[in-house]
């Protein structure tokens, strides 16, 4: 079924702060889609307009979910989640005082994935089985690397179709940054879902991406039909890749 993600015209801003100004992307079916920038060019405020967190002020958000067509401006954040589209956060934003067992549950919100409970929470544990060791163990006592498992688990057991990542790279050492990244690209594969992640590590980012986009100061700057030609654009190449 059709899953994908269409944005046009968008404006959004706190306040009197714009941050986000006549942002246009779409996200088709199956994509791994990659929003490419620095620290405080507009990411998180967008994938957050996207989940009704922050209403934009202006422009469209659309959801084609298993064929149908969903107008997202002016849904409550809650009812965009019950249409199958989660967010794994910028920070992971856990419940450090919950177990990670107690954590996945949390995730289980709209009705379609509580049926699926304990096949989900089978799956979640086949996929990263340091979660299933560890399911008594209290969040906050984890490893980085172990809550971002977490968060990506958690947002599994909504059963999601369409999956936005926020900056999965933050607060991990290279290593773990690269395992992250391959298994974002393993649930997509496995799971056939479309993603956005919006990131600043370029050369992991590519590494996943069938195409994305370049946002400066709340624009889109740039947008790459594929990996290869991301990479090979000069902006990319003189500010972000150092090259």
């Amino acid at each position: 079924m059709v899953n994908s993600l269409r944005i046009d015209k968008l404006d959004a801003a706190y306040g009197a702060v714009r941050v986000l100004e006549n942002v246009s992307m779409r996200v088709d079916a199956g994509e791994t889609v990659v929003l490419l920038g620095t620290n405080g060019n507009g990411k998180s405020t967008l994938m957050k307009s996207i989940m009704g967190i922050v209403p934009p002020s202006a422009g469209t958000i659309v959801a084609e979910i298993e064929g149908q067509r969903h107008d997202l401006v002016g849904l409550a954040t809650e009812d965009i989640v019950d249409l199958g589209i989660a967010l794994v956060p910028e920070g992971r934003r856990l419940f450090p005082r919950l177990s990670v067992e107690e954590n996945l549950l949390l995730g289980a919100f709209r009705p379609k994935a509580r049926a699926r409970i304990k096949t989900n929470l089978d799956f979640c544990f086949e996929c990263f089985p340091r979660l299933a060791e560890r399911r008594k163990q209290l969040a906050g006592s984890m490893s980085g690397g172990e809550q971002q498992m977490l968060a990506l688990g958690r947002a599994l057991m909504l059963a999601p179709r369409i999956l936005l990542v926020d900056e999965p790279s933050v607060g991990l050492a290279p290593v773990l940054v690269s395992r992250t990244i391959d298994k974002i690209k393993e649930l997509k594969d496995k799971y056939a879902l479309t993603v956005l992640m919006a990131e600043q590590n370029f050369p992991q980012a590519l590494r996943v991406a069938d195409r994305g986009y370049v946002i400066v100061h709340g624009k889109i700057a740039f947008e790459g039909r594929s990996a290869a030609e991301l990479n090979n654009n000069d902006l990319i190449r003189k500010f972000y890749l150092g090259l």
